[in-house]
Order: C-alpha cells, then sequence, then structure tokens
C-alpha cells in the first residue's frame, strides 16, 4: 500500500455514515412596526429615508432631495417607475450615469438590516441599482417584510429572477487606506 492509500483509507473510515437533518427554518414572529424598524436601520447606513402619508407627496419630496443635493430639477426613471407622477420635474427614460439621480421602486424592504430588494425583470433591469450617483427608491409600506428569507420565499414563489439584488445603503468601500468612501461601485447617495 502506497502513503496516498494510507491517507485516503483512513479518511475514509472516518466518514460520519449518516447525520440528523436540522429542523427547518420558522422565521420568528414579526415585529409590530416594520416601517419603524426599516426606517432606523435604513438611516443608520447612510440612506436618507422619508415617510409619506400618500402617493401625492412623492413630486415635492423628490425635488426636496435633489435640491437638497444641489443636482438639477431632472430625473432618470426606470421602466418600472415610469407611470409614476414627478411633478414638473423633467424626466429622462434612459440610464442614468454617475452624476444622474434616478427613481425606481423596490419590490421589497427587510426590516432586519434596512436592505432594499429588487427583483431584475423587464421593467426592473438589475444594472440601474448600480449606475446612478444619487437613487430615488419608493417603497410601499406593505412591501416591508421582517427579515431577507421571507423576500427569497416571495421571489421563489413568483418564479427566481435571473438576478435579485440587495441593496443596504449607498455603495462603499474601506479599502482605501481603510478610510470609508461612498459611492465605490454604485450610488453615492440613497434616499
Amino acid at each position: 500500500m502506497s502513503a496516498r492509500e494510507d491517507i485516503l483509507g483512513a479518511i475514509r473510515t472516518q466518514r460520519v455514515k449518516s447525520t440528523t437533518r436540522p429542523a427547518p427554518y420558522v422565521p420568528p414572529a414579526a415585529p409590530a412596526d416594520l416601517v419603524a424598524i426599516f426606517s432606523e436601520r435604513a438611516a443608520a447606513v447612510n440612506a436618507d429615508v422619508r415617510i409619506l402619508k400618500n402617493a401625492g407627496e412623492i413630486p415635492a419630496t423628490i425635488a426636496d432631495l435633489l435640491r437638497g443635493r444641489n443636482l438639477p430639477a431632472e430625473i432618470h426613471i426606470a421602466p418600472d417607475a415610469q407611470a409614476m407622477d414627478v411633478g414638473t420635474l423633467a424626466v429622462k427614460r434612459t440610464p442614468p450615469g454617475p452624476d444622474d439621480a434616478a427613481l425606481t421602486t423596490a419590490s421589497f424592504g427587510v426590516a432586519e438590516t434596512g436592505t432594499l430588494a429588487y427583483p431584475a425583470t423587464t421593467g426592473n433591469p438589475a444594472s440601474w441599482h448600480f449606475r446612478p450617483g444619487f437613487e430615488i427608491a419608493v417603497l410601499k409600506a406593505s412591501d416591508i417584510v421582517p427579515q431577507m428569507e421571507t423576500v427569497i420565499a416571495r421571489v421563489k414563489a413568483k418564479g427566481l429572477p435571473h438576478t435579485l439584488n440587495f441593496v443596504t445603503g449607498p455603495s462603499r468601500t474601506g479599502d482605501i487606506e481603510q478610510t470609508l468612501e461612498l459611492g465605490a461601485h454604485g450610488p453615492k447617495a440613497l434616499a
């Protein structure tokens, strides 16, 4: 017998023949106020969170966000958000660039982490969230779920998309002299 066969033989004798399967995952009970938890967690990762009373407040809020960043009164609108009213803002239906502001709708928000989830579709391309310098996401309170596992289960029920983006705050890196830099490979700001 060779040394190789001795080693492989020893490994084979140590193998576990069977193990018990772990219990199925049971998510914890949902907290009472998912909107408040999501808002707190998203703000903690540098997202600008605004809670609106109704969809009629969206145009003024977008205009306020753009003014607050000294950006022009124009917005690139993702295909999934083109029916959204943006008031008097100039609308561009082309993909945004790194100096542009873009508007999209988020399919889900994860309260546990303040994360937005975007399953890619024809109306919501995966690349949209990496292009703009400033991304504005509209999220319905009813689309906020307790944890990421809930998002995955709901997306699987509809059929898995080719891409599922999870976005937690603006893009960032700490690779450059261990200094946190926003906008490393995506938006510098998220609202």
